[in-house]
């Protein structure tokens, strides 16, 4: 079987890495210099062990990496389309990039292939492809990516949702994803579109509640953490439930599907309620840090506040909707004075350009009037608190999970804020 992977950044990277360890795998993407550094094991970006999967799978002839879709089509069984849809700064999807970039794939693609989606894009996309492409079948498995975790979660999934309207093609699939589970719930395309914006929704649901009621917390003397405890004893929730009380979701991924189910309300003149308000009270939480330092602080002119953590999440050195970024535009406008670490960054984006980037923590956080804590990095516990916290001009921590609570309960002065604590 051989299978043409579109779309190499995060998720079409893993995808095809992973799968070239069974299949047949090219990689197919129209950005040449990716393309070149694909072919010599690098990959687009920070993910655990990607780089040396890359490799092996070159090494073994089974992956290769072309930015001509004439030739990468050749002979291919499945086109899959893997690329992360970009998303503007009001978390909507650029469908029309995803699909103008399979359109010229698919003038190449072998009559009766089998297109599987798992890029994000609104439900109803297979039906659409399906008229204006009448010689493929269409499938659609929702993407199960996990930043800093992609590989264990694509390579050992709980399960695998599969949308299909040809039944003839449910053999294909099934050897597709044989040696990842055999746990594939099957369902009609739009089913499986629909499942992965519930899904996202319903975990960013989640999320905002749990973060509502912990502000409620910090009034009340109630502690979240606590009170997250004993929802999750509940039979009905369960532990695994998205009820931590800390920060606001980042990084445009739930938010998507959030915006792409209140715009299909709009759409078709369903009512609904619910739905845009989780956006709405998470945009309100991302403001929850900021607000945290200034009951402490006050005005922020002149003031050094020091940042940890500038990616999106630990295991990655993605910057694009990272709250950290956010809290430094923020800090910044306000007068502040910001330095920050993270061992991912090297460097700033233009935006950041008046933020000093420290070589380590004890470096950024030396004279610091208030330290926040936005990426959890391993390395944050592991420093020497000892010597770091007497630096501090005054040793307030804005934490809003919690990381660092063991590391800093000992010490005398140092005042720790999180999310649903007073």
């Amino acid at each position: 079987m051989k299978i043409v992977v579109l779309g190499l950044w995060h998720l079409g990277s893993v995808t095809a890495a992973c799968c070239a360890k069974h299949f047949s795998v090219v990689g197919l993407d129209f950005d040449a210099s990716n393309i070149s550094r694909l072919n010599q094991g690098q990959a687009p970006l920070l993910e655990p062990g990607l780089n040396e999967l890359i490799a092996a799978g070159v090494a073994s002839k089974n992956l290769s990496f072309k930015s001509d879709p004439k030739i990468a089509s050749v002979n291919a069984d499945i086109l899959w389309l893997t690329y992360d849809t970009p998303v503007n700064d009001a978390d909507e999807s650029d469908v029309e990039f995803v699909l103008g970039n399979l359109r010229k794939a698919l003038a190449y693609l072998p009559d009766g292939a089998l297109v599987l989606i798992s890029a994000q894009l609104p439900v109803g996309t297979c039906a659409k492809l399906e008229k204006e492409f009448p010689q493929f079948h269409f499938a659609s498995s929702p993407e199960n990516l996990r930043l800093g975790k992609a590989i264990e979660s694509f390579e050992k999934p709980e399960r695998v949702i599969v949308g299909i309207r040809s039944e003839a093609k449910r053999p294909l699939l099934e050897k597709l994803f044989a040696p990842f589970t055999s746990q594939i719930i099957f369902m009609r395309t739009e089913s499986a579109e629909m499942v992965k914006h519930a899904l996202n929704s319903f975990l960013a649901l989640s999320i905002t509640f749990i973060n509502e009621i912990a502000r409620l917390c910090e009034y009340a003397g109630a502690d979240a953490k606590e009170v997250s405890v004993g929802l999750k004893s509940e039979a009905r929730i369960g532990p695994k439930a998205y009820l931590g009380p800390g920060g606001p979701f980042a990084g445009g991924t739930l938010a998507r599907d959030v915006v792409t189910l209140s715009k299909l309300a709009e759409a078709t003149g369903e009512k609904i309620s619910v739905i845009p308000a989780i956006k709405q009270s998470n945009d309100l939480h991302r403001g929850w840090a900021f607000r945290r330092l200034q009951s402490r602080l006050g005005d922020f002119r002149g003031k050094r506040i020091s940042i940890l953590g500038l990616t999106y999440t630990t295991n990655t050195d993605t910057l694009r909707r990272s709250a950290a970024v956010e809290l430094c535009q923020q800090l910044l406008a306000a007068g502040a004075h910001v330095s920050a670490f993270d061992p991912a960054v090297k460097t700033l984006p233009v935006e950041l350009n008046s933020v000093v980037l420290a070589a380590d923590i004890s470096t950024a956080l030396a004279g610091a009037e208030a330290a926040a804590i936005c990426t959890e990095w391993p390395q944050f516990r592991q420093a020497d608190w000892a010597k770091i916290v007497p630096q501090m001009r005054s040793p307030v921590f804005v934490d809003a999970n919690r990381f660092l609570e063991k590391e800093l309960k000992n010490f005398p002065g140092v005042e720790h804020l999180s999310v649903g604590r007073a």
